[in-house]
């Protein structure tokens, strides 16, 4: 073949499970084909940190031959806080000049060795003024990169896009619910141990920020509070999300936790007003794993003021009912957004 396929595979490698989303993508819409998820190996991933390439290759091609795929092409997400999102603003300048201008600018804004980072940036349609533009920077570790890249290649895959997760998030949004002119919109994903929070102005992501809560904190302390194994804890929390019952204690845990979980969510949205003048949100979706917990959209409400939607990453994506039947899309449904917003790329995406 002399045109290779742009198809790839979305591979969302979280802290606590691994998911594989293949879509087919048109200009008439996107159809979900298949869908595979399996739990993280144990310790190879610490704080967005990829510390045991060869397990998760290991993991990612197990859930890659059960979807019987023909593509080999992957794109993936990065988070944690070896990546940093900001916006910043520069003046006005062609793009030749901006591009070699970013690294310069860079180094005011990124608290790593800028030797040592991969950048990529964005213009934003937004500017305070006409001698100004607003350019979204991207900056993560090489270290990292290397580590997504080399798990994928253990995989016997390849990474063709390496984006970040909050982009993919926004991405999952935009083709289900398109794109809102003049409206502010926050989009929170609760993993296992990080929340990605992004922010959509006018179509454009100008705030992405990884959260360092998740619900793993309510496991770790159902498992404290207790005296229990934490995968002890991990059974009693999931045993209260499926609404079954559960002692007392398990329930006071999780609606302290979820006090705390909120107000880390209200110091980001204090952030997001502090480095962008004053904005605020006219919507907020909530999605991932961690997100049907009892009781955190309630108490998330009550200490921001937001009423919290839950996103839907299949309003507008159509499912193939024979590969992916209704039973197993419910069970997927809050830890598919990011997967599918991955697999909504295209080999040679920026």
């Amino acid at each position: 073949m002399f045109f290779k396929s742009k198809k790839v595979i979305g591979l969302d490698i979280g802290s606590s499970s691994i998911k594989l989303a293949e879509l087919d993508v048109s200009k008439s819409g996107a159809t979900l084909q298949s869908f595979r998820l399996a739990p993280t190996p144990l310790n190879a991933i610490s704080s967005g940190e990829l510390t045991d390439p060869v397990a998760l290759g290991a993991t990612i091609r197990g859930l890659f031959d059960e979807l019987g795929s023909k593509r080999k092409n992957i794109s993936t997400g990065m988070w944690g806080m070896a990546v940093i999102v900001k916006k910043i603003t520069m003046p006005k300048m062609d793009a030749k000049l901006l591009a070699e201008q970013i690294r310069y600018e860079a180094e005011q804004y990124i608290p790593f060795d800028i030797n040592n980072v991969s950048l990529a940036h964005h213009v934003l349609t937004t500017s305070a003024s006409p001698d100004t533009q607003d350019v979204l920077l991207v900056a993560a570790q090489n270290e990292l990169v290397s580590q997504y890249m080399r798990t994928v290649e253990l995989a016997g895959l390849t990474c063709k896009v390496l984006d970040v997760n909050g982009f993919a998030l926004a991405n999952c949004f935009e083709m289900n619910y398109g794109r809102f002119p003049g409206q502010n919109i926050g989009l929170l994903s609760f993993g296992a141990s990080i929340t990605n929070f992004v922010v959509i102005s006018n179509g454009d992501v100008v705030f992405s920020r990884d959260i360092s809560v998740g619900g793993a904190n309510h496991t770790s302390e159902i498992s404290k509070g207790m005296g229990v194994s934490l995968q002890e804890a991990e059974m009693l929390k999931l045993s209260a999300v499926a609404g079954q019952e559960v002692p007392d204690d398990v329930t006071n845990l999780i609606t302290m936790t979820n006090e705390t979980v909120a107000e880390e969510v209200r110091n980001s949205l204090d952030f997001l007003g502090a480095t962008t003048n004053g904005m605020t949100l006219h919507r907020c979706l909530i999605t991932g794993g961690a997100s049907p917990t009892p009781g955190l959209a309630d108490s998330i409400s009550r200490t921001t003021s937001l009423r919290l939607e839950t996103l839907n990453p299949l309003m507008k994506v159509k499912v193939n009912a024979k590969k992916i039947p209704p039973e197993y899309l419910d069970q997927i449904m809050p830890f598919s957004a990011i997967a599918i917003g991955l697999g909504l790329r295209q080999a040679g995406d920026a």
